[in-house]
């Protein structure tokens, strides 16, 4: 039996990248289904879980402001990019036995809801999961800040940022491998530092809201659950 979650209600912010796999782009099946299963579980657990999913495996705002298109319009089309994550996302969870509702901020009701604070609180307390997409509905605002946002706006115990390492570390690890691993830092910390852990305005945002921040590997079958009761390995960020 699963330990009981130590986090009732949680938002975890899942990357474009994540949903590669190996693939150079696009959405990997069976990484979804991995992701999706680790919910699950996660929701059997006692959980409640929201979702926010970036873009940047189908198309990244900044990188095509780069090339030509102004920041504004790469931003949306970056926003456009999550809700097709967010729709995959439903797909696969719901295959798996989850409820699941996409909320969009940029307003598509013919493919998924408008995002509704109340109605997206009242999902998750009928054991849905809930999938944010198209950001904040604002150019110039990472999906960090959104997740950071929407988790003050649910009211979340913690916010998760699952990543390809187990924790937040000094260097990327898998270039220095000389990198310190950190088990618990503070938000001042993290910005000091200048960690890229997430930009500074989700991070400052959830020191306001005093939402911890908890890093982890998404890459390692089951390790959500034992994040949530309180035994994974990962990084965690506080006051």
């Amino acid at each position: 039996m699963a330990d009981a979650p130590k986090y009732r209600r949680v938002l975890l912010k899942v990357s474009g990248e994540a949903l590669m796999g190996d693939q150079a782009f696009g959405i990997d099946g069976s990484t979804v289904e991995r992701i999706a299963a680790d919910i699950k579980e996660a929701t059997l657990a006692g959980s409640q879980v929201c979702l926010v999913i970036g873009g940047g495996n189908i198309f990244r705002g900044l990188s095509g402001a780069a090339k030509g298109i102004d920041r504004a319009t790469a931003d949306y089309m970056g926003m456009l990019a999550t809700v097709m994550n967010a729709l995959a996302m439903q797909a696969v969870l719901e295959r798996a036995g989850v409820p699941t509702r996409v909320q969009s901020a940029i307003p598509m009701t013919t493919v998924c809801e408008p995002y509704i604070r109340r109605r997206a609180i009242r999902h998750m307390e009928k054991g849905r999961a809930v999938v944010f997409a198209a950001g904040t509905g604002n150019p110039f605002f990472t999906t960090d800040t959104a997740a950071a946002l929407r988790a003050a706006e649910m009211g979340c115990d913690a916010m998760l940022k699952a990543t390809q390492v187990d924790g937040v570390y000094s260097a990327d690890p898998k270039k220095d491998p000389s990198a310190e691993r950190y088990e618990r830092l503070t938000y001042h910390e993290v910005l000091a530092r200048d960690l890229k852990v997430m930009d500074a305005s989700a991070i400052s945002l959830s020191r306001e809201n005093n939402i911890p921040i908890i890093v982890f590997s998404i890459k390692e079958r089951g390790m959500l659950s034992s994040v949530l009761s309180g035994r994974g390995r990962c990084t965690v960020i506080g006051e």
